[in-house]
């Protein structure tokens, strides 16, 4: 274990229902001896049966490490309380609105969620901060999770990086945007030991069906019409979600306050290109009397898609040497796996 996580007694992940945020638990869980606060306010697209299942199966890690705080960031006098109730030694800031679709028929969400949430804990942060003894302020960390949605996008050749110029183009990534500057600025004015990450697409085991990932392999499964925007000529970086968690735990251990970190797993895909490997390997593993394939069907693109996103992760590379561990196809096949054998949750 981390000397850095040797040291510390509680952790406060918001956003710990979340997809990001679960794997994240689960990872500290297993991996530290802290007590983990899961400050989430239970949307959606939350899942507390992660967790529990976690726990009930793995009876020799304590009950007692674990707390859900249920509550709303965007709601100031709750979000103050929940610091100073976690009494937390680091905070990793997931909780947020994280769909671009349901950014663009309902904004409301994301910019209370996004910014007066981001907004509402750093102000309650600072507050616990500023009474820390001089060693606890130096070992505390506000290590915040956000997307390289926020840089716009790419045309067919290029990255991003950390010198990449903010230039978001959907009402999700606008808030995200917003809230790596508040996080920034509450460093450079107020000396809050923060860090930031920008990181690509993930995808993995127990995320929401709403994303592409995931609505594909299910889509398929239930012989249902497998959407893909305009010609699926959009491309993403992919990163699978265990190599994600692995570069939290590098930079909000290793990293250097008031930094950021772009992360990306070096897989670029066009979404035709992912939804086609997802239908080839269950035509293999699961065949039917045709292709999965077939379901594929090209919808109306939605308003401002950007093109591409592709992430340059020299400096996490170089300064924290880290690299992502799976390929994308030994990544997907898993998640493929996992999927057909947890149908149960999904129903």
């Amino acid at each position: 274990m981390n000397q850095r996580l040797k040291t510390c007694k509680n952790i406060l992940i918001t956003g710990g229902a979340g997809f990001i945020g679960g794997e994240l638990i689960i990872y500290l869980l297993k991996n530290t001896s802290v007590k983990i606060f899961n400050l989430d306010k239970i949307s959606y697209a939350s899942n507390k049966q992660r967790i529990e299942l976690f726990l009930k199966e793995n009876n020799e890690i304590s009950n007692n490490r674990y707390e859900l705080v249920k509550g709303d960031l965007a709601d100031e006098s709750f979000t103050h309380s929940a610091i100073q109730y976690s009494n937390p030694d680091i905070v990793f800031h997931l909780a947020a609105e994280s769909h671009v679709d349901r950014s663009i028929n309902a904004p409301d969400p994301f910019i209370q969620s996004n910014i007066i949430g981001t907004y509402n804990l750093l102000k309650a942060v600072f507050s616990y901060w500023d009474k820390l003894s001089d060693k606890e302020q130096k070992n505390f960390r506000l290590h915040h999770i956000s997307t390289d949605e926020v840089f716009g996008s790419l045309g067919q050749t290029g990255s991003f990086s950390e010198k990449s110029p903010y230039s978001p183009r959907s009402p999700y990534s606008a808030s995200k945007a917003a809230s790596d500057h508040l996080i920034n600025s509450w460093h450079h004015t107020y000396g809050l030991p923060t860090l930031v990450t920008n990181c690509s697409n993930n995808f993995g085991p127990w995320q929401f069906p709403e994303k592409l990932i995931p609505k594909t392999i299910l889509n398929a499964l239930s012989s249902k019409p497998i959407p893909v925007y305009g010609e699926g000529t959009n491309i993403r970086d992919w990163l699978y979600v265990e190599d994600h968690i692995d570069s939290l735990i590098k930079v909000v251990t290793e990293g250097e306050i008031g930094n950021c970190y772009c992360i990306g797993g070096n897989s670029e895909k066009k979404n035709i290109e992912v939804v086609k490997n997802i239908c080839d390997y269950l035509d293999q593993i699961k065949p039917k009397k045709s292709s999965y394939s077939e379901l594929i069907k090209f919808v109306e693109d939605r308003p401002g898609h950007d093109f591409r996103y592709a992430i340059n992760p020299e400096k996490i590379n170089n300064d924290l040497n880290w690299f992502p561990k799976y390929k994308f196809e030994e990544g997907l096949y898993k998640t493929i796996n996992w999927y057909i054998k947890n149908l149960d949750w999904y129903n």
